[in-house]
């Protein structure tokens, strides 16, 4: 890699309605099955305390310290979907520097039931994390499979206008593309997206935009497209499956087709980029699902 340094400084939920359940074994026993309009909350507010984020490369690391706390204006939380506090945290990861492709992709996803469902694929550079997964299941559960996509709109959980939302400990995460964080960066769509995150295998993370030709950086500019399209016709049901037509509601709705568009089952490629001359792999945040990617080419470190 040709980049040295980078520094950036700075249970009981609710019953909603015709759409969740309480269960005193599982939690939130989720029934709704179409995706809905997000009703995004106002990103009108002060966050609590001032960002402190560090991200430097030291002793074959990439190291980042942050209190997970963003330099933009939030939403009001606790709010209606969301009942949570935005709180400081004491992030303290060490990424590999110089990333390897692994032998196999790794998922986002965990399937102990005992265990988070999920795990984060990034830390961005005002030191939040990008967190696309969500602990919401049909039916309550997780053994199961049927997860609710965030961006879907089934399940309301408060998010507000930079696609974020809090965790029970307080964690403000992204579960899509955070526009205040972009203008922050000086995103410019006509031109190659900054450097935007570093994901937890160690690979940089870019933003919709980047060269046509991944090997030629004179070539023109282009917003890379996904390679996941919605499965036709309509899930299966019964006692353990939601039924309904594959709409977005559920992480397992959407198929990988090789092919189909410009990146990778991973949501990346290998590519020239205006940090990487030499070239790396690198992951994109897309306008289309998964948006956030949800599986990694090299081997992740846990960033919980």
């Amino acid at each position: 890699m040709s980049v040295r340094k980078v520094i950036a400084t700075g249970l009981t939920l609710l019953v909603i309605t015709g759409a969740t359940v309480w269960s005193q074994s599982n939690g939130r026993r989720h029934v709704a099955t179409q995706t809905q309009k997000l009703s995004l909350v106002s990103a009108t507010e002060e966050p609590p305390t001032t960002n402190q984020s560090t991200i430097e490369h030291a002793d074959g690391n990439l190291h980042i310290e942050s209190n997970g706390i963003p330099k933009h204006l939030v939403g009001r939380f606790p709010n209606r979907g969301n009942p949570h506090s935005i709180r400081s945290q004491r992030y303290n990861f060490n990424l590999p520097e110089n990333p390897k492709p692994a032998d196999k992709v790794t998922s986002i996803y965990f399937t102990s039931r005992f265990g988070p469902p999920n795990m984060p694929f990034g830390v961005a550079l005002n030191g939040v994390l990008f967190d696309p997964g969500t602990a919401e299941f049909w039916q309550g559960n997780r053994g199961g499979g049927w997860n609710y996509e965030a961006l879907g709109g089934a399940v309301p959980l408060g998010i507000d206008e930079n696609y974020a939302h809090v965790q029970p400990q307080g964690a403000y995460h992204y579960h899509g593309i955070p526009d205040q964080l972009l203008k922050g960066l000086g995103f410019d769509p006509t031109k190659h997206s900054p450097l935007v995150g570093w994901a937890a295998d160690g690979f940089p993370i870019y933003c919709k935009t980047a060269y046509r030709d991944p090997k030629d950086p004179i070539s023109e500019i282009v917003s890379l497209r996904p390679s996941f399209r919605l499965k036709e016709g309509d899930r299966p049901g019964g006692e353990s499956s939601p039924g309904g037509t594959y709409d977005g509601t559920f992480f397992e709705d959407y198929e990988y087709a090789a092919g189909s568009g410009d990146l990778d089952e991973c949501n990346g490629r290998f590519c020239k980029t205006p940090e990487f001359p030499d070239g790396t792999y690198a992951y994109f945040l897309t306008t289309q699902w998964p948006v956030i990617p949800r599986a990694f080419k090299g081997q992740p470190v846990r960033l919980r």
